[in-house]
């Protein structure tokens, strides 16, 4: 009987591990789908609805929310990368809120968000992040050399990724993960952490970034603790910044910064897209 048990134990164990394993991409970007409004329906009149094309077929939609005041010189820009539950309909009045003065601001909804294309996954949010670069350096009002990259959570990821192929002016992580075996070990520790893959390893690849880094976390993260924030930022070494949000946990960042945080990231938009 007592083998019995342990079997059927170890059975499931082993069931639940490869349900794990083959479900990692769903679970780290579930998808969202809603629909996208145009910027001008909720507030931002000089906005423009954009779609934007992967290299491997797939269709993004995005908001593309041009420079204010950028005294008829080529200006800088900021991408956003949102977290894996979020969409940019639902992000319209921190979008709004964040906007840079002299730099422009696009935001894209991964495949198999708000009304893009697509399945999302691990790879794939890869070459989204890159179509994105490709479409905001290729604007010509935009200089190349002065983009930053903003990624929020899941949304760390992408955004690494790019400042790493890229050379980018700035990038900003809002609530980073070191990787994401490290958040298996956080949130499933009974199985291996091999069973989130070797996608996603941000503490790996910050180290061949060559940007100024500004790091904001709350240091009540139950999700991605802070911790992780940390250690990245120590890789990153002297080019760090780091920006702790008293009290806030992983949902509330943009409620319980306030005026702070908008201040600290606008502020570092600014300087490092100087021309």
């Amino acid at each position: 009987m007592l083998l019995r048990l342990v079997v059927m134990a170890g059975t499931v164990y082993v069931a639940l591990g490869m349900l794990l394993f083959f479900a990692r991409d769903f679970l780290v970007f579930p998808g969202r789908h809603d629909a996208t409004p145009e910027p001008r329906r909720i507030g931002i009149a000089d906005g423009e609805k954009v779609w934007v094309t992967t290299a491997d077929g797939e269709r993004l939609v995005g908001w593309y929310l041009p420079p204010r005041d950028a005294s008829g010189a080529r200006a800088g820009a900021l991408i956003w990368f949102h977290g894996n539950g979020e969409t940019i309909g639902g992000l319209a009045p921190i979008l709004r809120e964040f906007r840079p003065q002299r730099a422009a601001l696009l935001a894209l909804d991964y495949r198999g968000y708000g009304e893009s294309t697509g399945r999302a996954g691990i790879e794939g949010v890869k070459r989204d992040a890159e179509a994105g670069w490709t479409y905001l350096a290729g604007r010509p009002e935009i200089d190349p050399a002065r983009i930053v990259v903003y990624g929020r959570s899941v949304g760390s990821g992408p955004a690494v990724h790019l400042a790493l192929q890229n050379p980018v002016a700035g990038l900003i992580l809002e609530s980073p993960f070191t990787s994401l075996r490290a958040m298996a070990r956080v949130h499933y520790p009974l199985f291996p952490s091999f069973i989130a893959g070797s996608g996603l390893d941000n503490l790996r690849a910050i180290a061949g970034v060559r940007c100024p880094v500004l790091f904001v976390h709350g240091d009540a993260d139950r999700l991605i603790p802070i911790w992780m924030g940390r250690a990245l930022a120590e890789r990153v070494g002297a080019g760090a910044e780091f920006h702790v949000i008293a009290g806030a946990d992983h949902n509330d960042t943009y409620d319980t910064g306030g005026e702070a945080y908008v201040r600290r990231v606008q502020d570092f938009v600014t300087r490092v897209t100087a021309p």
